[in-house]
């Protein structure tokens, strides 16, 4: 069940969305709190599991990943062993940065990352297409990212 955050909490989940590592005091001036209370807030955020961990997102072609494709995947059958075999198995690829099991036309959609449209077709024939659970997948192309955030719209 979510918690209930009131106007300060979701201030500072808002700043620290947006900047994981201001200074307690510069979150606190923005969130208009003094430092002490505001730390203890966000040590009760932390500590509830509302902010679940710190990152560094990184920019993936500086780091040679510039190729972000997504994946339709059908199963052969929906029983739970075929669904958790496959999930156990893309679990596996570092390629895959997210996977979801869906209702609708396919089964389960998934964001890859890789250098290349050759290095994908690599991945998509090495590792994906061989996964025993996987009929078949269909691959979607981006031309151009629109929109991409890791914040959630806290209102």
């Amino acid at each position: 069940m979510p918690l209930v955050l009131g106007a300060i909490d979701r201030r500072i989940l808002r700043v620290l969305q947006n900047d994981g590592r201001i200074s307690n005091v510069d979150l606190a001036n923005q969130v208009g709190l003094s430092p002490s209370p505001c730390l203890r807030r966000v040590r009760l955020l932390e500590e509830s599991g509302i902010i679940d961990r710190y990152i560094a997102v990184l920019n993936p072609a500086r780091v040679g990943l510039g190729l972000t494709v997504f994946v339709r995947v059908w199963f052969k059958t929906q029983d739970a062993a075929v669904t958790q075999q496959f999930a156990d198995t893309v679990r596996k690829f570092p390629e895959v940065v997210e996977c979801y099991l869906t209702t609708g036309e396919c089964d389960a959609i998934m964001r890859v990352v890789t250098a290349d449209l050759h290095a994908y077709w690599r991945f998509q024939s090495d590792h994906l297409t061989r996964i025993p659970s996987v009929q078949s997948v269909k691959t979607d192309v981006p031309m151009e990212t629109i929109k991409a955030s890791t914040g959630l719209p806290l209102l």
